[in-house]
């Protein structure tokens, strides 16, 4: 099943996966979700391994990256060619994501770069998160008419306040203070430092997983300000609104710069995905983690078949962003007034009885 897009080792009692396709971004093929998978199904009863470490391969004289996300341009050609694979690569997504989730042993994501969709599916999940001044972390879906998957709802719905809403809905991307403040990043440490790191990890004794986690944080530094901070209050304020539109009509009656570059940003953004993503963070938060990521398996079948082929709001996001890259995709409804629930509760409906999801068998 190698390729060598992951590499896998034990040094030490540390478990340790690199993705290892640094020329796109470590962006995740189905391949790599399954190996990551087998690697840590193989660690999970090892007693030799005490801690799992995940990271990112880097690219000489380039910025780093972790994970730059799913592979958008596989999600695009499969779902033009009716090519099976597609389904295979969410549903086993998810099943990773939560087998992260729910991992007996420290997991500890180095999310130095670009971390981003599938990225943050991986490293959210870990038991300990390392932001770098490097760090840029996103669900940036809607941008290419998705939804923030990969446990999204659930892990952006247990932000503070209505900081969910505001980065499900804008893509917007945070530095490490930002992520440490809302609660998606755990430490800071310098990126040239992660080696040494890695390194400490590896050539100590680890005789259990709070070892591992102990060596992290006494070796992390503090961040300096937040610059979200300022805007919480705005942020709770307009996007506790009960629609887009009336988040959209808040931030035009606000007037201050900070809500009309926000609502400028929402207007770029696939009015109907961006309404059936404030759904999906709202229904998240009331939900289990496995829930979450059986209502997510049925919303990204529903993005691809709903309106199969070219009509699928996704297969023209990711037109318009990464094939023909116009950047001037052609959302249908064009606006926010013109979605109605009509348009989203089907979304919301599975297309399988409980009997049959693909991902019934999670706890």
């Amino acid at each position: 099943m190698s390729d060598n897009t992951v590499l896998t080792e034990v040094r030490g009692q540390l478990g340790v996966i690199t993705l290892n396709r640094p020329s796109a971004l470590n962006a995740l093929s189905l391949s790599m979700i399954r190996q990551i998978t087998a690697a840590l199904q193989r660690w999970r009863h090892d007693d030799q391994v005490s801690a799992v470490l995940l990271r990112g391969a880097g690219r000489e004289g380039k910025a780093p990256a972790f994970c730059a996300g799913g592979d958008i341009r596989f999600f695009h050609q499969a779902a033009l060619a009716g090519d099976p694979t597609l389904e295979d690569f969410f549903t086993e997504e998810y099943s990773l994501n939560h087998l992260i989730h729910t991992y007996g042993k420290a997991t500890i994501a180095l999310m130095d770069g670009i971390t981003m969709g599938g990225g943050m599916g991986l490293a959210q999940g870990c038991r300990l998160r390392v932001a770098t001044e490097h760090s840029k972390l996103a669900m940036p879906e809607t941008h290419i008419g998705l939804f923030p998957d990969v446990g999204g709802g659930w892990f952006l719905g247990r932000c503070p306040g209505r900081v969910g809403e505001y980065l499900a809905l804008t893509g917007q991307a945070l530095g490490a203070a930002d992520a440490i403040a809302v609660g998606l990043a755990d430490v800071f440490m310098p990126s040239a430092e992660l080696p040494v790191l890695a390194e400490a990890l590896a050539d100590q004794p680890l005789d259990n997983s709070e070892q591992a986690l102990a060596v992290v944080r006494a070796r992390s530094q503090a961040v300096g300000d937040a610059p979200l901070t300022p805007h919480r209050a705005e942020i709770d304020r307009h996007f506790a609104a009960a629609s887009m539109a009336d988040i959209a009509a808040s931030l035009a009656a606000d007037g201050n710069p900070w809500a009309a570059d926000t609502l400028k940003a929402l207007r770029q953004r696939s009015p109907l995905m961006m309404a059936v993503t404030l759904e999906q963070v709202r229904r998240a938060r009331a939900m289990s983690l496995a829930d979450e990521l059986r209502m997510e398996r049925g919303l990204v079948r529903r993005c691809f078949h709903l309106r199969p082929g070219a009509a699928s709001e996704t297969v023209e996001g990711i037109r318009a962003l990464a094939v023909d890259k116009d950047h001037q995709p052609r959302w249908q409804p064009a606006t926010i007034d013109e979605v109605t629930p009509a348009l989203v509760d089907p979304f919301f409906e599975s297309p399988w009885p409980a009997h049959a999801h693909p991902l019934r068998g999670l706890a």
